[in-house]
Formats: structure tokens, C-alpha cells, sequence
């Protein structure tokens, strides 16, 4: 079963979901954005050295362990990394009093019908069984939405759920994560689609557990209150889906309930080469300014 404790933090969701868990495909990315280019570093274990250096340094970072973080959403290679001689959940939970999650799913089959479904996950009992032990609370898996075609939504919708049965059954909490694109002329079609599908599947969550959602920033502000108030969901976390931070901030300012889950939006603008002191600056006025939007509903 979930840690009481964790599962009120989340539930009262006073700040935001920090999400660190860029896996192999995007950390190159992440990486340059961070300042550190690809030559750098020659192979994959000093590419992954360098990510886990990146994450250590934010989740050590003063202002990271202010408050205003309730989670954290690692990579697998992170939860089985260490901080300081803690595995990075125990670190997170114990020294931070930061809830730990973790990414599950191995990424994106091709579009087909406007939509990426997930691939299949390998060894996925074997997997939660290690995140249980290792001090995980949940799991965060992604799909992708990229027009608003019933049929195919309905079908992302199903997969999640499937998936996130087979969370609960081991004693996680699953983050469902249906993003759908911000840029397609249909995005509000499409969550209509969207909300409906998810309403419909809730009512088929065993009595006594709960998911949560993680949602694109809605066209219409409070779009997804009923998901919000549903009794089967602990909380809805918003990404921020390629928006600028202040944009991010100000549409999630207008959503009651919902708090951030960014990745990229709380990352901008830290680099390598910054002096720690700058470093923390820059990464507390990002938290200041996310955990304020969070709280703002």
C-alpha cells in the first residue's frame, strides 16, 4: 500500500511535481540545453553520468528542498543511482521530503490515427517490484494525442488504464499521462474526447484506490474540474507541453486544483557553468514562480 504520509502530500498538493525523468531519447537535449554539448562526453555511460550529475545537482539545490516541491519523477537509471550514498528515493523522501516517482514506460509506437500509443514494456512486473522496494510511490507513463479522433482516443485511454491497473495491484500509484499536443488546430475537441474517455474509465478503478492525471494545459480553463473533484483521482498535474514558463504558469494559474508537472519549464535557463550560488538562484526563481501558479486556484 502507499506511505499515508506521501499519499496526503500529494492529495493536499501544496507546490508542484518536478519532473527529472528525461530518459535516453531526450537527454542529449536536456543535456544541451544545460549547456553541456555532445562533445562532451563519448558514450552512453558518460552521457547518463552527466544527466544523473544534472539531477543531483537540482534535487541538493537549497531551494529544491524549500517546500515547495511535494515529487519528483525520476528515470529508471536515477532511482537506481545514488545521492550522496542514498538511493536517489530514499534521498528524495527522507532528506527532502520529496514524494518519488517513476517513469515506466519505454516510449512512443508510431503515430497512427492521430495518435502514439505506448510501446510495450518489458519485464514490467519485475520492474514495480524494484520501484516497491525501492521506496517508489508511483509510476508516470505517456501516451500522445494528435488530433481528435474518438476511436484512437478511446484506445490511448484504454491502454493507460490497463497499465495503471497493473500499478495499483502492486502497491503504486499511477500518474496517467494522455498528452495531447498543444499545437494541433483540434486540441479542444480532442480533450473534450479526452475527458469523456477518462470519466468513463474511472468508474471501472477498484473501490478504495485512486490514480492521478497528468493533462496538457486545457483551452478552457477549468476544463477538467470534474477529473479534478473525481473521487477516484488523488490529484491532476498539468504539463507544460512546449509553452514558455511564464505562459505555462499563467494557463495553470487559471485551473483550480490542478498543479504543474514540468520538465522543461522548471529547467530553463540552469546551466553547467553556473556558479552555485547562480545555479540555486535560477532554479528558485523557476520553483517560485511554478509553485505559485500551482497554489494560485
Amino acid at each position: 500500500m502507499p506511505n499515508p504520509q506521501q499519499v496526503e502530500k500529494i492529495r493536499k498538493g501544496d507546490g508542484f511535481i518536478a519532473a527529472l525523468d528525461q530518459s535516453g531519447g531526450s537527454t542529449p537535449k536536456a543535456l544541451k540545453l544545460y549547456g553541456v554539448s555532445e562533445s562532451e562526453y563519448s558514450n552512453e555511460t558518460e552521457m547518463f553520468d552527466m544527466i544523473h550529475a544534472m539531477r543531483s545537482r537540482i534535487i541538493k539545490a537549497p531551494s529544491f528542498g524549500k517546500g515547495k516541491i511535494v515529487g519528483a519523477i525520476l528515470f529508471e537509471q536515477t532511482m537506481d543511482r545514488s545521492i550522496d550514498g542514498l538511493p536517489t528515493a530514499t534521498y528524495l523522501w527522507e532528506k527532502v521530503g520529496v514524494v518519488p516517482f517513476l517513469k515506466i514506460d519505454k516510449g512512443l509506437a508510431a503515430e497512427e490515427n492521430g495518435v502514439q500509443m505506448m510501446k510495450p514494456i518489458p519485464g514490467l512486473d519485475a520492474l514495480l517490484d524494484r520501484a516497491a522496494k525501492a521506496g517508489i510511490f508511483g509510476t508516470k507513463e505517456r501516451s500522445v494525442i494528435s488530433a481528435a479522433n474518438p476511436a484512437a482516443i478511446k484506445a490511448v485511454v484504454a491502454q493507460q488504464f490497463e497499465l495503471g491497473k497493473t500499478v495499483l495491484s502492486h502497491g503504486l500509484v499511477p500518474i496517467i499521462e494522455p498528452e495531447v499536443t498543444i499545437t494541433i488546430a483540434d486540441k479542444a475537441e480532442a480533450e473534450a474526447i479526452l475527458r469523456d474517455e477518462i470519466l468513463a474509465r474511472l468508474d471501472t478503478i477498484p473501490a478504495g484506490e485512486q490514480v492521478m492525471l497528468k493533462l496538457s494545459l486545457p483551452t478552457v480553463p477549468n476544463f477538467y474540474k470534474p477529473l479534478v473533484d473525481h473521487p477516484k483521482v488523488l490529484k491532476v498535474v498539468a504539463l507544460s507541453g512546449g509553452y514558455p514558463r511564464d505562459e505555462a504558469n499563467a494557463m495553470l494559474a487559471k485551473n483550480t486544483g490542478m498543479i504543474a508537472s514540468f520538465s522543461r519549464a522548471l529547467t530553463e535557463g540552469l546551466s553547467a557553468k553556473q556558479s552555485d550560488a547562480e545555479f540555486d538562484a535560477m532554479l528558485g526563481a523557476a520553483i517560485d514562480s511554478i509553485h505559485a501558479a500551482s497554489v494560485a486556484g
